[in-house]
Formats: structure tokens, sequence, C-alpha cells
């Protein structure tokens, strides 16, 4: 029992040794804030929205409880809850050849 418990140490004290490895990662083509797409803020209204951004190419209706409705623009969609926004999301690169 003794060795086993002298082994037991022996391999604890072993592994406090062992080197970590990570690796790094670098990105080279973060976004910056001149690629972002603008979009429409959180809590806009429908109408502030239509006047900033102009009509949307299609209007999906409210579906589900709470209403959830969906406009999509050429370079985002804007989520409402009700007449409100309560997200946005680019749909296209902000850079294009």
């Amino acid at each position: 029992m003794r060795k086993t418990v002298l082994a037991a140490f022996g391999l604890a004290c072993g592994l406090v040794f062992v080197p970590a490895y990570a690796q790094n990662l670098q990105m080279t083509d973060a976004p910056s804030a001149q690629t972002r797409v603008d979009t429409p803020a959180r809590g806009l209204s429908m109408v502030q929205v239509e006047q900033k951004y102009g009509a949307p190419s299609e209007r999906v209706p409210a579906v589900g409880q709470p209403p959830i409705a969906r406009w999509v623009y050429p370079s985002f969609v804007v989520y409402f809850e009700r007449n409100l926004v309560i997200h946005a999301v680019a749909t296209t690169p902000a850079t294009q050849p």
C-alpha cells in the first residue's frame, strides 16, 4: 500500500511540471469599422426604419407570439417584435469586388 501511495505521489508531482502548449491564431482580415454595414439600431420603430433606410425589398408578415416580423433589405435583414427593431443582421459582405 505504501508503494502505491508513493507511486501516486510521484506521478502527481511529475504532472505538475508538464509544459502546456497553446496556439495563437492571427486574424488578418478582421472587419474594421469602415467595412461594417449600417443597420437599424435596436428599439427603432418600423416608421423610423422606413424613413431612414427606405422601403424594404420584402416584408415578411409577423408570426408567433409575440409577433415577429421581418423586413429584407439588399444588405441586411431587420427583425421586429410588434413594431420595434429587436435585431438586424448583415446578409452580404460589406466589401465586394
